[in-house]
């Protein structure tokens, strides 16, 4: 092919993100791209340069870098001893401890997903999905319901403390970026939220 086209690659560079990130906006319809008959993915690069005129530098997050970085953060928050002063966290063993953790991890591999995709269906099952996790974990280790929903809403402010300082420190000022942002984390943790106390609630009616 000529100059005009791109491979996958090429195009990961010219936009400076990552070429999973790339793949997944070309994915979900997010980024102008073409099949060759072996199927592979092609880009024109005229129609990339149209694409970033529209769309502005600000609005190309990379979601893998954000993953990354925000990982980072919560590792520091918990290695500080955040987690260990929590007063709910104490009354866990280690096995528990354990479990918590993972699923703090997967809470926020759940939202890192949402932010870098459209898929809103997908996110809210997942999300709800996360939230009966936490209330089963939270019965199953004895937990009363404010100690339960404090040791969730603990990772979910983590969570979001992290991506909101990725996005600062890529120096993003696009409101528009950041309302999106913003709004996709209100709603993943809320429905995850609601879910978490439905459980619980019905773990303590005896219903499940």
């Amino acid at each position: 092919m000529s100059g005009e086209w791109l491979s996958l690659s090429q195009v990961a560079e010219m936009l400076g993100v990552h070429p999973s990130t790339v793949r997944n906006w070309s994915d979900h319809g997010r980024l102008p791209v073409h099949r060759t008959q072996g199927g592979h993915r092609r880009y024109r690069r005229s129609e990339l340069e149209l694409w970033l005129q529209a769309q502005g530098k600000e609005n190309l997050v990379d979601a893998d870098q954000v993953l990354q970085r925000a990982v980072n953060l919560i590792r520091v928050q918990i290695n500080e001893g955040r987690l260990e002063n929590e007063t709910w966290y104490q009354k866990l063993d280690q096995e528990a401890r354990d479990h918590y953790r993972r699923s703090g991890q997967a809470l926020f591999q759940g939202l890192v997903n949402f932010l870098s995709t459209d898929s809103e269906h997908e996110a809210m099952a997942e999300a709800r999905s996360l939230g009966y996790e936490y209330a089963s974990r939270g019965n199953r280790y004895g937990l009363t319901m404010a100690e339960a929903t404090k040791a969730f809403l603990f990772f979910r402010d983590a969570l979001m403390e992290s991506v909101l300082d990725v996005y600062a420190s890529a120096q993003i000022s696009a409101p528009n970026v950041w309302a999106k942002m913003l709004h996709k984390i209100n709603v993943f943790t809320d429905q995850a939220l609601v879910a978490f106390i439905e459980m619980f609630q019905a773990y303590k009616e005896g219903k499940r």
